[in-house]
């Protein structure tokens, strides 16, 4: 297990085919779900010109409503912003490396590796899009197997570097099954067909896949939120490139306040929310919301907070970046001021004032 979580690290991992659009387009089969998508929900800035590369994932967060109303667009009419759509956190690490991303969202696992040795990337984890928790499990085919000792020399696929590897290798663990599971890389899209096709007997993933396997007779055994509470929590977040935060300070607190807007939405009016994420999910809106229970979404006012970007959250990539030497997934763990330097809370500040 070790030498491929190396493997991980030490090699390129090929970026996925992306679908990048500029803001205010509208996608081939996109639904123009609400007029809030040609108005911003506060003061628009014109002042920022800024040209933006960002990557985000088919999570179910406020990334994808800020995205799908087009809020950037908005509230940023003279910003030139591209998006990109990333298989998995390992890519989106990928893309940082080659200097072809500003703000791209990620899990908190290969968020960790990107700030850590030996990829030691400037970067920062600027917002924390959720709190993972039963929103990523582990599903079996075999409901005789009700506890992961069950699972001892069964395929196991996961997407590598995510935060669900990061999970599963934790759960592992804790069972003293580490190296008795064959773990299969499998990127989220192709891990239904691999189900189906009898190749895999289990897999930890996030929606919407999670619920494609539970819908094809897959049982949930565990989920993060039980490796949370054992000392492992996860998140996604949003890592951006130091480089263009100290060129672009305006346009982050205007991306933070849309994202904190959204979050609003997502915890206030799930369901018509939901019409923005099923768009982009491909999904209709009633499989959304069950989905959202899945995932704690903060306001800005409590990421810029103690506990969170204003310090706390170091702790978290720490105790994740100490896992991860153990599994031999980084080289080394780094200070806690190296993991403090990594967290910035300028940008949810100014979206919460």
């Amino acid at each position: 297990m070790k030498s491929a979580l190396r493997e991980v690290v030490a090699t390129s991992v090929a970026l996925s085919a992306v679908v990048a659009v500029t803001a205010g387009c509208v996608e081939s089969g996109r639904v123009d779900t609400s007029s809030a998508a040609a108005s911003c929900p506060f003061a628009a800035d014109t002042g920022v010109t800024s040209t933006v590369r960002l990557g985000f994932q088919a999570i179910p967060n406020a990334d994808l409503l800020v995205k799908d109303r087009n809020l950037l667009q908005a509230c940023l009419p003279n910003a030139k912003i591209t998006w990109s759509q990333f298989a998995s956190g390992a890519d989106v690490v990928q893309a940082f490396g080659a200097g072809s991303l500003d703000i791209g969202t990620l899990g908190s696992s290969p968020a960790t590796k990107a700030l850590s040795a030996p990829l030691n990337l400037p970067v920062q984890v600027v917002w924390i899009h959720d709190v993972i928790g039963t929103s990523e499990s582990l599903v079996v085919k075999d409901k005789s197997i009700t506890a992961p000792a069950g699972l001892r020399g069964k395929k196991v696929a996961t997407p590598f570097g995510s935060t669900s590897h990061y999970s599963l290798l934790a759960a592992l663990d804790k069972a003293g099954l580490t190296g008795q599971v064959e773990l299969i890389n499998l990127q989220p899209d192709a891990i239904p067909g691999a189900w189906q096709g009898n190749q895999i007997d289990a897999a930890w993933v996030w929606d919407p896949t999670l619920s494609k396997l539970t819908a094809a007779g897959g049982t949930v055994l565990t989920s993060s939120a039980e490796t949370a509470a054992a000392g492992a929590p996860t998140y996604d977040v949003a890592l951006a490139s130091r480089e263009f935060l100290a060129d672009n300070a305006a346009f982050a607190k205007t991306w933070a306040k849309a994202q904190d807007y959204a979050v609003g939405l997502l915890r206030t009016q799930p369901a018509e929310a939901a019409v923005s994420l099923g768009a982009q999910l491909g999904i209709a809106p009633d499989q959304v919301v069950p989905q959202l229970t899945g995932y704690q979404y903060l306001p800005a006012a409590e990421q810029a907070g103690p506990r969170y970007l204003g310090g706390g959250f170091a702790d978290d990539l720490t105790g994740t970046a100490r896992f991860l030497l153990s599994q031999g997934g980084i080289a080394a763990v780094g200070s806690e001021q190296q993991y403090r330097d990594g967290i910035s809370a300028t940008a949810a500040a100014g979206a919460s004032s």
